[in-house]
């Protein structure tokens, strides 16, 4: 979900959904210790409970890291063991650490060491030949015994060579039986499943078999689906705000963050799927297309793609 969960779109899934855990970007423990921390790291109170993402191999980094997000008012944080990309492998983190599970052990026992957050591992089903049930569930039990708090599986292989991070989303086969009976095998550990999940009707479905569900395509493509989320998983039930309820909070949202010396359409690049299949849409999305980009554009481009947006549902149903 790189350039994607963002502390823009954060903020707009945290409107519509007040209970899902959600999650930054993955941010490499050099970056954090190098880099621009407070602009990699700030994020808006509305945005909790959230979960910091961290890239990286060296246990005693990953450790300063996880120190730092306690620090910075983080929820919880997360170990990438599944991103396939080049630049990550080269990196010597990612999925290829699913071939080295004494070393992510080794990560999770320091940062565990280093804060009293939830320390969870997001990690692939298996990579290239070491894909087999078995060598997941070694995985698993080798990181289980540093303390990890969950283990979020994405249910398909990845192929290190010859497949890009986009064909690796897609290519591998679902395998979801796998991580159902992780679970079932691991009934002390939290497991919960990612991968091609689509609708709240398949994450039901999934309850059924293991303690947890991550949305992540899903919830940028269709974001109001996280409309009913609350009630239906959660048991709260507050009425969820409208789509333009959402809108015109994210326009007060955009405001701050122009006064501030952002620009609109770091905010509004985000916005585009939010009338996902209903009237009106293509509109929305053409008009904030167009205009957001243009040089002293403010948020009456987000009120003007509202207009056009409702103008075309209200045609629908005359």
């Amino acid at each position: 979900m790189m350039d994607r969960t963002d502390r823009h779109f954060r903020y707009m899934m945290r409107l519509i959904s007040r209970r899902t855990l959600l999650y930054t970007e993955m941010i490499t423990s050099a970056a954090i210790l190098n880099g621009d921390r407070d602009r990699l790291l700030s994020y808006s109170p509305q945005e909790h409970p959230i979960a910091l993402q961290l890239g990286g191999d060296e246990p005693a980094d990953m450790a300063q890291c996880a120190k730092i997000a306690e620090d910075y008012g983080y929820d919880e944080v997360n170990i990438n063991v599944g991103c396939p990309s080049d630049r990550v492998q080269k990196g010597s983190f990612g999925a290829c650490l699913m071939a080295r599970p004494e070393r992510v052990a080794e990560v999770v026992a320091a940062m565990r060491d280093a804060t009293s957050l939830p320390v969870t591992v997001k990690h692939r089903i298996g990579i290239d030949d070491l894909d087999r049930y078995e060598d997941m569930a070694n995985f698993v039990r080798v990181v289980s015994a540093a303390g990890a708090d969950r283990f979020s599986v994405h249910a398909r292989k990845a192929w290190l060579q010859g497949l890009s991070p986009k064909e690796n989303r897609n290519i591998p086969p679902l395998r979801y039986e796998e991580v159902w009976r992780l679970q079932e095998e691991f009934p002390h550990l939290v497991v919960e499943i990612n991968g091609g999940i689509k609708t709240l009707d398949q994450v039901e479905e999934h309850l059924g078999h293991v303690q947890a569900v991550m949305l992540g395509r899903a919830a940028y493509d269709n974001p109001y689906l996280f409309a009913d989320v609350d009630r239906r998983f959660y048991g709260d039930d507050h009425t969820p705000p409208t789509r333009r309820e959402v809108a015109e909070a994210m326009m007060e949202y955009a405001q701050r963050w122009m006064d501030n010396g952002g620009w609109l359409k770091q905010v509004t690049r985000h916005m585009l799927m939010l009338f996902t299949g209903v009237p009106g849409t293509r509109a929305w999305k053409r008009h904030i297309t167009q205009e957001a980009y243009k040089p002293g554009a403010g948020v009456e481009v987000i009120a003007q793609a509202l207009d056009k947006a409702e103008l075309i549902q209200n045609r629908k149903t005359a």
